[in-house]
């Protein structure tokens, strides 16, 4: 890992970033299935107005946060986590603008994403899920102490609780 991140609650002048990683091709390859082609979003502006007024300030039940690089103020991504009372689990998710891959900063990501779901918010569990073959999706999460709970039709479901993650948190000599 090159460099330290922050979450940052984006104001609304931010929007330019949200809107720039809806409408990157490379960005948003995972999502080409849900929207085909490429997998960005049509109206992005619009997603970011939404994404404001569904999001912002909802804690603990809905969080969302840029990732911003310390050492220049540079946004590199984004993490959320939502309650879902259909599935009774917290959904989480994380994307990192794909010039910015490779640089460690989705393990870093994640890592503060699950301090303020776990320390601050009192989330009791984090779930994600995705396709099998999201490789590096896959190792970010095993190494930050996700498990997995299943898999079914190429996709895999993976879970970290607040309990595992505090247990983590005493017998790592480095936290």
């Amino acid at each position: 890992m090159s460099d330290s991140l922050r979450l940052y609650i984006p104001r609304p002048e931010d929007g330019w970033f949200y809107v720039k990683m809806l409408s990157d091709p490379e960005t948003m390859a995972y999502n080409a299935p849900w929207f085909p082609p490429d997998g960005c979003i049509s109206a992005p502006e619009r997603e970011w107005q939404a994404l404001r007024e569904n999001w912002f300030g909802k804690e603990p039940e809905r969080f969302y946060a840029f990732l911003r690089r310390e050492r220049d103020g540079a946004f590199v991504g984004d993490v959320n986590y939502h309650f879902d009372p259909e599935r009774d689990r917290w959904d989480m998710g994380i994307v990192i603008f794909a010039p910015e891959r490779g640089k460690g900063y989705g393990r870093l990501g994640l890592s503060l994403l699950i301090e303020q779901a776990f320390t601050k918010d009192g989330v009791s569990r984090l779930h994600n899920e995705f396709e099998l073959t999201r490789v590096a999706a896959y190792r970010v999460h095993k190494a930050v102490g996700f498990r997995e709970t299943g898999a079914a039709d190429g996709i895999i479901r993976l879970e970290l609780t607040r309990e595992e993650y505090l247990r983590g948190k005493k017998t790592d000599p480095g936290a």
